[in-house]
């Protein structure tokens, strides 16, 4: 039974915020699954399905290796190059082979060595331009003419193929003669045992904006990597894929514009991404640096990725896949996972949405201390209900936030992270594991966000009562009705002690005089009696 005007308030309180969670529910249940609205770019969903077919042709045979054929796409769809990196004997020289199956175009492949001259990459001289004082090269069936091109053994490229490799890799651009020809070069894997030793190659690792260690097959998968029969590799340069898996490179590049144009990156993935780089040169030991043009590449990487799985945004999830990009040194990609992870449950800041309660809280407390000198006891009311109406405002905004909060991370753990599940980037064992790492990290952050919203909830209706939108019949201890139906401090502090506390503890001595007495400094001196 409601016996205080604080016991009122409290249940009007609960109650909206019953009608609240009803809301959010509701809304969920209406949301089309994984938070999608069912209406992604024009086009997205032919690519998706394109690139769909080339993973499934691509992973026949190979055990262990889903991640790592769609990093090979995803390179492929973005334009930009891979680097594998692992022993010799996983697979990495099969990867790029069959990237060349995937797509239409010619395809060159070379093993480099610390002897290798420019004639292995770029193609012999012509002695025919040769006579004619021409220094130009038979570039057909080489890299310049290349699609797709793997080169094992990268970081062995010497002085003298480095300058020309860089330019081919980062402009598409080749230097014949006195000609500059455009290179139709879509991507470059390039394989490697160990990481590059020399300064000197800075730049070429650099230019490869996906980068994955591959290891051995694990004991798991080694059974079954034993029992199948060999896949008969196809010739590479036949293009061995069926015309249903080939992707083509000039629709490719329709994508890639189509992504820039109408993907946007919204502000919380941009901030992610900033204080992810900052967290890597500043927070970690050794400091990990990332160039501006990599986190520009990343950020236009994290568009196409979006596109292809139907998206008109980039999600945080999408940053996952910078685990591949941003590392200087392999063991630093699970330092970027955890972090990118940490992020995902849409929490944002809720220690400072607690501040910004407790703030508010203090004002409100403030506004009701308030007795203007020589005012009528109307006046004083209107004037508190209209300062308490601007705090009110306040509350609605930080309630809605905290809605939107709760939208997210419902929209988001709906249905096992459909988010997640469906990635076309990530691979089931990986996007299993991405899921199963974000469920608790959810249920907390879902726990810590219902509750801050509960006080919002409740200093709403405070508020709503003290600027005269709602009313409340209470009773006093003695079980009368209270005659002062406006709002007090003490109402505040029945319904949310908890805020009362912090604000006693730090507020001013002039602002938490207790109610109902008068300081010994303004009480009139008691008379003498002898």
């Amino acid at each position: 039974m409601v016996t205080t005007k604080a016991d009122a308030l409290r249940e009007m309180a609960n109650q909206r915020m019953r009608d609240t969670l009803a809301d959010i529910d509701a809304q969920l249940a209406g949301a089309a699954p994984g938070g999608a609205d069912g209406s992604g770019p024009d086009g997205a969903a032919s690519a998706r399905e394109a690139i769909e077919k080339a993973i499934g042709a691509l992973q026949v045979g190979l055990i262990e290796r889903d991640t790592e054929v769609r990093l090979l796409l995803l390179a492929a769809v973005c334009g930009e190059h891979l680097l594998l990196i692992g022993p010799p004997g996983t697979a990495k020289s099969e990867l790029g082979r069959r990237l060349s199956r995937a797509c239409q175009g010619g395809y060159f492949e070379r093993l480099l060595t610390r002897f290798s001259v420019p004639e292995e990459l770029f193609g012999p001289l012509s002695m025919r331009a040769l006579e004619q004082d021409q220094y130009i090269r038979q570039v057909d069936g080489y890299l310049p003419s290349a699609t797709v091109a793997f080169v094992d053994e990268i970081f062995k490229a010497n002085s003298a193929i480095l300058n020309t490799l860089l330019t081919i890799l980062n402009e598409r651009l080749f230097d014949n003669g006195s000609d500059r020809i455009k290179v139709p070069l879509m991507c470059l894997v390039g394989a490697s045992n160990e990481l590059p030793e020399s300064e000197e190659l800075d730049a070429l690792y650099d230019r490869f904006l996906i980068r994955r260690q591959v290891a051995q097959v694990s004991a798991a998968g080694l059974t079954t990597l034993l029992s199948e029969p060999p896949v008969e590799a196809p010739t590479p340069s036949g293009n061995g894929a069926s015309s249903t898996a080939a992707l083509d490179p000039e629709r490719l590049v329709e994508v890639r514009a189509a992504a820039l144009k109408e993907v946007t990156v919204p502000r919380d993935v941009v901030e992610l991404v900033a204080d992810l780089r900052q967290f890597l040169q500043d927070k970690c030991e050794p400091p990990v640096y990332v160039s501006d043009r990599r986190l520009v590449k990343a950020v236009a990487m994290l568009r196409v990725a979006a596109y292809a799985n139907g998206r008109t945004s980039v999600s945080k999830y999408d940053c996952l896949l910078l685990q591949h990009v941003l590392w200087q040194r392999p063991e630093e990609a699970d330092k970027i996972y955890e972090f990118v992870l940490s992020q995902c449950t849409e929490t944002g800041d809720t220690q400072q949405v607690r501040y910004l309660l407790s703030a508010i809280f203090s004002r409100a407390c403030r506004i009701l201390a308030q007795q203007p000198p020589g005012e009528g006891a109307d006046v004083a009311i209107f004037q508190k209900r209209e300062a308490l109406r601007s705090v009110l405002e306040e509350t609605v905004q930080v309630r809605q936030v905290l809605t939107d909060k709760l939208l997210a991370i419902g929209s988001s753990a709906s249905g096992s992270l459909p988010v997640v599940r469906d990635n076309l980037w990530l691979g089931e064992d990986e996007a299993a594991a991405v899921a199963s790492a974000l469920r608790p990290m959810m249920d907390k952050a879902s726990g810590s966000i219902q509750e801050l919203l509960y006080h919002a909830v409740t200093l709403e209706t405070l508020f709503l009562h003290g600027a005269g939108e709602i009313e409340v019949d209470g009773f006093d201890d003695g079980g009368a009705p209270q005659k002062r139906t406006e709002l007090q401090a003490l109402d505040l502090a029945g319904t949310l002690p908890q805020y009362w506390h912090e604000f006693i503890r730090e507020a001013p001595k002039e602002d938490v005089k207790p109610h109902g007495t008068t300081p010994m400094s303004k009480r009139p001196p008691k008379p003498y009696t002898p």
